[in-house]
């Protein structure tokens, strides 16, 4: 079993920043990718980040590249991801979640274990 713990989000105006971070605990081994999907009211599931644990590869859904870095903290089993430039339509519950493999576009495959998920809203 994973335990998947996720911190930050909140409210923030377009252009702002925040940061959210997932700590994983358990069988950490169960998985070999981590990161984030966020889903918006009335939309399915977006991949937003992840990285491959194996070689720190990191991959960017098309909507966040260049605005959004994942960072990972080795030591503690944490992962961040720093949000700049946010804009109206990255309001969404952001959810951490572990996976067999981290493809591109920062889509996890074979999701194993959710967090519970932050709110992320962008508005003025």
């Amino acid at each position: 079993q994973v335990q998947l713990v996720e911190s930050g989000g909140g409210l923030v105006q377009p252009g702002g920043s925040l940061r959210l971070s997932c700590t994983a605990s358990g069988t950490t081994s169960d998985f070999r990718a981590i990161g984030w999907f966020r889903q918006a009211p009335g939309k399915e599931h977006e991949g937003v980040s992840c990285i491959s644990l194996g070689d720190g590869a990191l991959y960017y859904g098309d909507s966040v590249q260049g605005r959004f870095s994942m960072s990972r903290d080795v030591g503690k089993n944490t992962v961040h991801l720093q949000m700049n430039s946010l804009e109206p339509e990255d309001t969404a519950v952001y959810s951490c979640a572990t996976a067999r493999v981290c493809s591109g576009r920062g889509i996890l495959l074979g999701v194993n274990y959710w967090g519970r998920g932050n709110l992320v809203t962008v508005s003025s």
